[in-house]
């Protein structure tokens, strides 16, 4: 049959082994196997991970870390929320008293976790939960979440086109694009003002096909920070819906912007006043501070009870097909807060402390640069809300920085506002101002 029994039975671990004399065309297939992998390139470092990277290995005193996305104290250290301590506690004990264990999760999640974040993003009184059009699934973060969305468009949307700002979270692309997806965007920025490019905005979204699925940030827009106002957002709800648009929201900051999730959500809830079905896909690494702990929702509101129910059913088969079920930890210290009135409460705190640190670090950076005399306009640092500030510093600006000054920032320009504490917010104040006067830019 081509192969040749060598007669030999070696014993390895008490096991008998047979050993077989390869065919020379088996010899070539394994060489072919081997050159596969040698031809395999190395891909290039993720622009955030290798900006945190670099600065752990620079030992310059004063160096600043404004790249990375996750919220710093007044110290600049990460911050484990004490409410979070609180319901880890809970959670801890009721494992020891043998009420909770380490058996798997169903496919879509912890039901009571689902239920509460599906509220959160709603509203406890919304119509469409009062109508049964409301379910949440259960996934791995906003990136899971999205990436799964992504898989459902692809699979069931006639259209098989995606539209998110420009810019935009940078991993939205590649998320999309890998769901065979059709990628593009819509005008969002006006570099001139710093804000919303509204007329832009509404432009694109009217050029574009009815039925395609479009993204839209819920709040604290990442990268820029400028969001729609609510005059505006009722507009959108009005375009989005006589386009027939499927809407996915991205919920990676509610909360975190303004430290109201309901107001956060405003756009959220005017898209569903308006009756359009949608999904949004909800992250608590930033308002929970649940960074690895990586957990996510995604909320079907459908147009009806039994669509919304189907639509559930085949995501958990996409899941099914991914990570299989949850991890279950996270999901607790979230669905243990939102459950519990006066740890909710808590948490709105904390939220409040958040943002306002933040708007403090915005204010602060905007009164040194007036204070310099910084040529330009900085209204913008304080006219945009959450975690970043895009600046309008250009590529080489942030470059200048970087090498003179140790501030490791994204080369859009894009600065993570809580990465400042009070006695650092002159010294990047300096590095700007002497960016600006000495190296040719946007400003």
């Amino acid at each position: 049959m081509g192969r040749k029994w060598n007669g030999m039975y070696p014993k390895i671990k008490g096991y008998l082994v047979t050993a077989v004399r390869l065919t020379a065309q088996e010899t070539e297939r394994d060489r072919e196997m081997a050159s596969f992998l040698q031809g395999v390139g190395v891909a290039p470092p993720n622009p955030i991970f290798k900006l945190t990277a670099d600065y752990n290995a620079d030992t310059f005193e004063k160096k600043l870390n404004l790249g990375v996305g996750a919220y710093r104290d007044a110290d600049g250290k990460p911050w484990v929320l004490p409410v979070v301590m609180k319901a880890e506690k809970k959670i801890l004990a009721q494992i020891e008293d043998g009420s909770l264990n380490h058996e798997y999760l169903p496919i879509g999640g912890l039901s009571e976790f689902c239920r509460l974040s599906s509220e959160l993003a709603v509203g406890a009184d919304s119509i469409a939960i009062k109508e049964n059009r409301v379910l949440g699934c259960q996934a791995l973060s906003g990136t899971g979440s999205l990436r799964t969305t992504g898989e459902f468009i692809a699979k069931f949307c006639p259209s098989k086109t995606i539209l998110s700002s420009n810019p935009t979270w940078g991993n939205h692309k590649a998320v999309f694009e890998t769901c065979g997806l059709d990628y593009g965007t819509y005008r969002y920025f006006d570099e001139a003002t710093k804000g919303l490019d509204f007329v832009g905005m509404t432009e694109d979204l009217k050029a574009t096909p009815n039925g395609t699925s479009i993204v839209l940030h819920v709040c604290a827009h990442n990268p820029t920070g400028v969001d729609p106002s609510v005059e505006q957002w009722t507009e959108l709800a009005a375009l989005c819906k006589a386009k027939e648009f499927f809407i996915v929201f991205d919920a990676a900051y509610q909360g975190f912007a303004s430290g109201d999730p309901d107001a956060d959500a405003v756009g959220i809830r005017l898209f569903l006043s308006a009756g359009i079905p949608l999904f949004v896909c909800q992250s608590y690494s930033k308002n929970f501070g649940l960074y690895n702990e990586r957990t996510g929702n995604i909320v079907v509101v459908g147009p009806d009870t039994a669509s919304t129910v189907a639509t559930i059913s085949q995501l958990k088969i996409l899941i099914r097909c991914n990570w299989s079920c949850p991890p279950a930890f996270g999901c607790r210290i979230v669905a243990t807060t939102l459950g519990d009135p006066g740890m909710r409460q808590e948490w709105l705190d904390s939220l409040k402390q958040m943002s306002g640190r933040i708007q403090s670090m915005r204010e602060g950076l905007k009164a040194e640069l007036i204070k310099l005399g910084t040529p330009g306009s900085w209204d913008h640092i304080t006219n945009q809300i959450g975690m970043f500030s895009f600046t309008g510093l250009s590529a080489p600006q942030v470059t200048y920085i970087s090498k003179k000054y140790h501030v490791y920032m994204l080369q859009n320009g894009r600065a993570n506002m809580c990465g400042l504490t009070v006695p650092t917010v002159p010294y990047f104040a300096a590095a700007i101002d002497d960016a600006v006067r000495n190296v040719q830019g946007k400003l």
